[in-house]
């Protein structure tokens, strides 16, 4: 289809019918007033609640992971030290009574 053909035919449908009398006085200018006031989309203000949005969904990951850790079963007791096996690994090379005589 060509659109300018389009054009003129809606244009030529839209104004068939006679402008109706109950519409109010200056309604399209107040339509057209609001347009223009809602027309630019603050991006700051969209970014902010997409961080806002992100922020909360953090919190409550945190908060759920934090009651996970506070309500799970203690570890036992038999379990070895991470902090002392690694402690151990990195000065082994180091340790005095090692070295040969």
């Amino acid at each position: 289809m060509n659109i300018a053909e389009v054009h003129k035919k809606l244009i030529a449908a839209a104004r068939t019918p006679p402008p109706d009398d109950r519409v109010p006085y200056a309604f399209e200018k107040r339509v057209m007033a609001l347009l223009a006031t809602r027309a630019g989309a603050d991006r700051w203000f969209l970014w902010a609640r997409g961080l806002w949005q992100a922020a909360v969904s953090c919190v409550v990951i945190v908060l759920l992971l934090g009651a996970w850790v506070l309500f799970s079963p203690a570890a036992s007791s038999n379990s070895a030290d991470l902090a002392q096996n690694f402690e151990k690994t990195l000065l082994a090379s180091v340790d005095p009574s090692d070295q040969a005589q």
